[in-house]
């Protein structure tokens, strides 16, 4: 016999990964009252999560019995392999498995396949946002996968955000990555601009202001005008990953065979930040590294 217990309105929720997007995305549901049991790699990160009330499981196989909705928040594809031969090992027809991670198409595609054969049923739903669109529970979510297993967990996504059901498994994904292309093209296009009116005496942060102020002032620029202006150590969404899923939206395109020139500039770019030793720091730091670039 498992713990379970749930209501209709509040499914018991497992999440594996409690690194900075989990740990925000589970606070937001132990603060709506759900029952949350959680695992990641390790139990330290967790302990303020335990402290508000989840339920910690030492392993993804053990969550996924206990849960009816499952939320993955992991890196990447080798990732997201490790822990699915756990879950599937717990999935049958009454659960729903939602993966929040920006993976591959491909891979998702035929993780959704072995799923599909518990009974369950998987949906790719990756999010648009930093841990303070986590926080706020304002992240864009876009959901692939089977439209009734939808129904059931646009509940429990809307805790998070705003979800949006896109169409069949792969196609939140290949969305993810055509918006990371644009994400990743903004960064480094404001930083060019904002280091050029620097470089021809034009105080940074009246630049900043400016451009956050005029047509080109996105939601993700004005969130990150502070980290243009003073980089902090602890980013919303560091480089390597960045580029990680910049390399997924250009294995995508050729795929597809869609010209991605921009997204192949700006990973130029981002191998050149991570050769300076940015790996780990915000995307904002490409200000940062086209600063220390000489031009011959």
């Amino acid at each position: 016999m498992t713990e379970m217990a749930s209501t209709a309105s509040r499914p018991a929720i497992g999440l594996v990964g409690l690194g900075h997007m989990g740990s925000a995305m589970a606070t937001r549901f132990l603060d709506a009252g759900y029952q949350v049991y959680g695992t990641s790699r390790t139990r330290r990160r967790a302990e303020p999560l335990i402290a508000k009330g989840l339920r910690w499981r030492d392993d993804p196989r053990a969550v996924t019995k206990e849960a009816e909705v499952v939320l993955t928040s992991i890196p990447d594809d080798a990732a997201l392999a490790i822990v699915a031969d756990g879950i599937i090992s717990e999935l049958d027809d009454r659960k729903v498995w939602t993966d929040l991670s920006t993976v591959s198409p491909r891979a998702s595609r035929e993780l959704a396949a072995r799923v599909a054969d518990t009974g369950a049923r998987l949906l790719d739903a990756p999010v648009s946002g930093s841990v303070p669109q986590a926080s706020a529970g304002t992240l864009t979510i876009m959901v692939g996968g089977d439209e009734t297993a939808y129904a059931r967990v646009e509940p429990v996504l809307s805790v998070l955000g705003h979800p949006t059901y896109v169409g069949s498994n792969g196609q939140g994904l290949a969305l993810k990555l055509g918006i990371n292309i644009s994400l990743a093209v903004q960064v480094l296009a404001v930083a060019e601009g904002l280091l050029l009116a620097e470089r021809s005496g034009v105080d940074r942060a009246v630049a900043l202001r400016v451009m956050t102020a005029s047509p080109i002032g996105s939601p993700m620029l004005r969130a990150r005008e502070q980290l243009l202006l003073d980089l902090p150590d602890e980013a919303w969404f560091d480089i390597g990953l960045m580029q990680k899923d910049l390399v997924l939206a250009l294995e995508a395109g050729r795929a597809l065979t869609v010209p991605l020139p921009t997204a192949t500039v700006a990973d130029e770019m981002l191998t050149v930040a991570r050769a300076l030793g940015y790996e780990r720091r915000d995307i904002a730091a490409v200000f940062e590294v086209l600063n220390r670039l000489l031009v011959r």
